[in-house]
């Protein structure tokens, strides 16, 4: 039976290719997608290890504020301590040096004013450590800045914003100074972070301009040689006062990578796994439609096996042997295409603005076991069904034509289809929380995968019944053809099914997610234009912008919005700050309990969401712990509807900027004076801003508009990943049809002989593809437009989605998805235009 199994897939080799490539496409998705989760690993992990050779310990406060919203990180924002403290361990046994670190914010302005940096990565500034060993950026150009008004800059944040060595340089810190550039430097072995930018100044001016004199962040400590760092830690722990600890490098280093892949990489893994997966299922879909029709065409070689005597055990086996097979060639050539796909990937996250570190890839054992186990598994449980079937074939089947084709459903199919897609639909509709939707959708896409071939063929004879009279009797071949067989039709729509219900699914979010972001805004912003940075991922506004803008006369109110982290009753918290006196002039966030005005220095505003779970009500009050490690009690002295605007927890700025020597703003809401056309108000405006960067001002709609295009950004990236899944699916589509053509070439011979021309036969193909293709797309857009609103109806109460349906963008992928079928039938067309008549006749 081995003989015959290697035999039989010699001999269908090219009817093969098709599914050969699906697994190799699949895989290779898969072993990229690992790739890559191991390649940033590796590299962040190599970049902080370079950098922090040379430090031994770190000396840094024991407090630490961690939260679980944008400001969110594992290692949390730390109070200073005494630079003081770096003069006394110098002198330690087993310390050879020991410098104080600054680390805070500063925007590059670049020579075009321009602001300079990448989506995602922060802006940094601090001080320039003397001792090179100490320093994890490494001089690459000119010199360490020796007085106040001169910086080193990193190289990468350097060629982006068009600076050289000698040039005058604004940086925000948060208020706009200038330096003069006379340095470059690199991060451990690359020109930056991953796209951060970083700002090195004197430590006298990076304590006026970052934290507090006589303030640093931490404390960087190096060993005298022979001293492990384990033992310099306990020579120094005696030395600290309290609420200072002391760490090895080899565990800052570590804090350091953890940090990474809590806030960034374990989503970025997650996130392409699930496409990963979603390829996966695709091709597996691919792969089951193909092994059916294949081993249905070979029921009497399957009969005359067992007339011969092979029993059922050994048909199956052979059948499942030719899967494994097929699936190893395919899964060992996807590792290789996982290659190609990783430094796609890459290409793909850096055009999105998402700045990775710079290195190999890393391709480990780990990666090669998993994608081929996962390739051989998939393929070898898709062709198992098929296989089954297969060896229950009579001996005496051999002794009779035995049809390839494949009925329709049973009832017993079709009760089950209509029950488990009832219960999914019941559900996803009236389920509450993601839990109960994620449930319900998952058993809509099964019961509409099961119900398939009992709706393919009136489907099929909806979409292709206007067929006869754009193409005559070609179309009404076209359309017999896709309706004569509804298991096969279903099947091979199903891969593209799957995908397409991705992509609309997607297409729904997003497009509910910029509709509630333009309902928020015209609902909460009653001011006329709007201040805010270019991009996300630390880019903000110097505090001086709305103290700037309200002295202009085109102007009534200006209020400056700002957020940061602090902990609120012990839980860390992003808490919103901004001048409460002028705040309800420019926004309204829903209804507002209490006095937003009266909030004072001692005074907190709350959501209802926050105010409910917290156990508040109006003069109740909360403890609010800042990073500078002081703490304060405040009273609760306003209760407020919409938390989208202000977050959970609103304080005002004179509270807030003395613990914070960078307070910033992320919005500045200007309202005009009175009888000021907007035109004019802008037009002030934009000339005020130009020394702060030159950030945007628009108007409420264009601020909506500009706050929701990272969805389209994000929209993107995700079209560009689920293009592999609809690829996979119409290599299923174009398989389906080859396998289908040399199954009817004695049925097109015939039709050839009585007067079918060659453009006739292509047509027919090409048609019968189109209403797969459509059959597959209008289902894929019902099931994404289901989940679409489960998935918004299922989100977190307070959230600022609304479901909207885009029409035109659906109609597109409706479209393209006819041009996909035309596409998919290209090859399959042309084969069976080019049948030999009197051959094809002649076939048994």
């Amino acid at each position: 039976m081995l003989k015959v199994t290697l035999k039989g897939l010699l001999a269908h080799r090219r009817r093969l290719v098709g599914t050969l490539l699906a697994i190799l496409l699949g895989v290779g998705f898969l072993a990229g997608t690992l790739t890559f989760n191991q390649t940033l690993n590796s590299n962040f992990n190599n970049l902080f290890s370079v950098a922090n050779a040379g430090t031994d310990a770190v000396v840094r406060s024991s407090q630490a504020i961690s939260g679980s919203g944008s400001a969110g990180s594992r290692l949390g924002q730390r109070p200073p301590v005494a630079a003081a403290l770096a003069d006394e361990l110098r002198p330690v046994s087993g310390v050879a040096d020991a410098e104080g670190q600054i680390s805070g914010y500063g925007q590059i302005l670049g020579a075009t004013g321009k602001a300079v940096g990448t989506n995602g990565p922060p802006r940094t500034a601090g001080n320039w450590i003397t001792d090179p060993s100490l320093n994890p950026y490494h001089l690459v150009a000119g010199h360490a800045p020796l007085a106040d008004d001169q910086v080193v800059l990193n190289q990468g944040a350097a060629t982006s914003g068009g600076l050289h060595v000698g040039d005058r340089v604004t940086v925000q810190l948060p208020q706009p100074e200038t330096f003069t550039v006379v340095g470059l430097a690199d991060f451990g072995s690359t020109a930056g972070l991953g796209g951060e930018t970083y700002v090195g100044m004197t430590m006298h001016a990076a304590q006026q301009y970052v934290l507090k004199p006589g303030q640093v962040s931490m404390i960087l400590v190096k060993a005298d040689p022979g001293v492990s760092q384990a033992r310099l830690v306990q020579n120094i722990e005696h030395m600290l006062p309290s609420g200072v600890q002391a760490i090895t490098g080899a565990q800052y280093t570590q804090d350091n990578v953890s940090d990474i892949d809590s806030t960034f990489l374990t989503f970025f893994e997650s996130f392409l796994t699930t496409f990963a997966v979603i390829a996966l299922v695709v091709a597996a879909f691919s792969i089951y439609n193909t092994f059916a029709i294949l081993l249905a065409q070979r029921t009497r070689e399957s009969a005359l096996l067992r007339a011969l005597g092979a029993r059922r055990g050994q048909v199956l086996r052979a059948a499942v042997a030719e899967a494994a097979i097929l699936a190893a060639i395919g899964s060992a050539g996807g590792v290789l295409v996982g290659l190609g796909v990783a430094q796609l990937l890459k290409a793909v996250f850096d055009a999105a603005g998402l700045g990775l570190p710079a290195g190999g890839l890393t391709v480990t054992a780990y990666t090669i076991v998993i994608a081929m186990a996962t390739g051989v598994l998939v393929t070898v449980l898709a062709a198992l069904m098929p296989a089954i079937r297969a060896c229950r074939v009579a001996p005496l089947a051999a002794l009779r034509d035995v049809s390839a084709g494949r009925g329709g459903a049973s009832p017993k199919r079709t009760l089950f289809g209509l029950v488990v897609l009832g219960t999914g639909v019941t559900l996803t509709i009236a389920g509450h929380g993601l839990t109960l939707v994620g449930i319900g959708s998952l058993l809509s896409l099964i019961g509409m995968i099961v119900l398939g071939p009992v709706t393919a063929r009136p489907v099929a004879a909806l979409l292709g019944s206007i067929l006869p009279r754009l193409d005559g009797p070609t179309g009404r071949l076209a359309r017999r053809n896709a309706m004569r067989d509804p298991r096969r039709t279903a099947a091979t729509a199903t891969a593209l099914m799957v995908g397409m219900s991705v992509v609309s699914l997607f297409t729904v979010f997003a497009a509910s997610t910029k509709a509630g972001i333009d309902t928020e805004v015209n609902q909460s912003f009653v001011g006329d234009l709007v201040v805010s940075s270019p991009s996300f991922g630390g880019g903000t506004l110097s505090p001086r912008i709305a103290t700037t803008l309200a002295q202009l006369p085109q102007v009534q109110t200006a209020v400056g919005i700002g957020s940061g982290l602090a902990s609120v009753n012990g839980s860390g918290e992003d808490v919103t700050n901004a001048d409460p006196a002028g705040l309800g002039s420019v926004l309204v966030p829903g209804t507002v309990t209490g006095s937003l005005a009266s909030l004072g220095t001692d005074g907190i505003a709350l959501s209802q969401n926050a105010a409910t779970s917290d156990h508040l009500a109006l003069g109740g009050t909360v403890t609010v712990g800042f990073t500078d490690g002081i703490k304060s009690t405040f009273t609760v002295r306003a209760i407020y509807s919409d938390d989208n605007t202000l977050g959970d927890y609103l304080v005002g700025t004179a509270a807030w900027a003395p613990h914070y020597p960078q307070a910033v703003d992320q919005t500045v809401a200007v309202r005009l004076a009175p009888g000021v056309s907007a035109a004019d108000g802008t037009a002030a405006v934009e000339k005020a801003v130009v020394p702060f960067g030159s950030p945007s001002v628009q108007n409420r709609s264009a601020y909506a508009a500009t706050a929701s295009s990272g969805v389209d950004t994000f929209l993107n990236v995700i079209y560009a990943l689920l293009a592999l899944a609809i690829l996979i699916a119409l290599m299923g589509i174009t398989n389906s049809l080859s396998l289908s053509v040399y199954e009817r070439t004695r049925e097109l011979g015939v039709l050839r002989a009585v007067g079918l021309t060659r453009p006739q036969t292509r047509r027919l193909v090409r048609w019968e593809s189109v209403i797969v293709a459509l059959f597959g797309t209008l289902g894929g857009l019902g099931l994404g437009l289901l989940l679409g609103w489960a998935l918004v109806h299922g989100s977190p109460s307070g959230s600022s989605v609304v479901f909207a349906a885009p029409v035109t963008q659906l109609a597109v992928i409706a479209v393209a998805g006819a041009v996909a079928g035309v596409l998919a039938a290209a090859r399959p067309a042309r084969r069976a235009a080019r049948i030999d008549v009197l051959a094809a006749i002649a076939q048994e």
